[in-house]
């Protein structure tokens, strides 16, 4: 019997893309998201973060140069989930996306979380998202976690930053 459990401090360190156009990608995630670029290696590939680590997101072109955009029905990397601070951060983005009429494919309310959903542009799913308490999290009689998918109310998401 396996009783091996993963340290509950492990976190995930970081992702990394494979992108047909380097420049193209950093429009997206420097330039709309906000992520900062820590280190370009060369012209094939940039490092990207939040708050200055070393990276979060790494993006390359080594062996996707000019590649079609990601296919849905395929095996592979369903989304990265980029975890926001506050609701507030998370209305702060979304008004930026809206303002420069970026198309999101999808936004919820998750219950523990809620989270807006689109497409980089090389069809890679991203999920921007905050996470409620945890003493707010709907949980079975079990004591279980309880999630579930409502349409997020988008408009109360931006009384946030009014």
């Amino acid at each position: 019997m396996n009783t091996y459990k993963i340290p509950a401090q492990t976190r995930i360190g970081h992702v990394h893309l494979k992108v047909a156009d380097l420049e193209r990608s950093l429009k997206f995630y420097r330039d709309l998201l906000g992520f900062e670029v820590t280190m370009h290696y060369g012209d094939q590939a940039a490092f990207i973060s939040a708050g200055g680590y070393h990276h979060h997101i790494g993006l390359n072109t080594w062996h996707s140069k000019g590649a079609p955009p990601a296919s849905q029905n395929t095996v592979g990397l369903y989304h990265t989930a980029i975890l926001y601070p506050t609701r507030k951060d998370l209305a702060l983005i979304f008004n930026r996306l809206r303002e420069a009429d970026y198309p999101l494919t999808g936004a919820s309310d998750h219950g523990v979380s809620e989270a807006l959903y689109l497409n980089d542009p090389d069809g890679n799913g991203v999920e921007l998202y905050w996470d409620r308490p945890r003493d707010q999290w709907p949980t079975k009689e079990d004591g279980s976690i309880e999630m579930f998918t409502h349409v997020l109310n988008l408009q109360d998401l931006l009384k946030e930053i009014k």
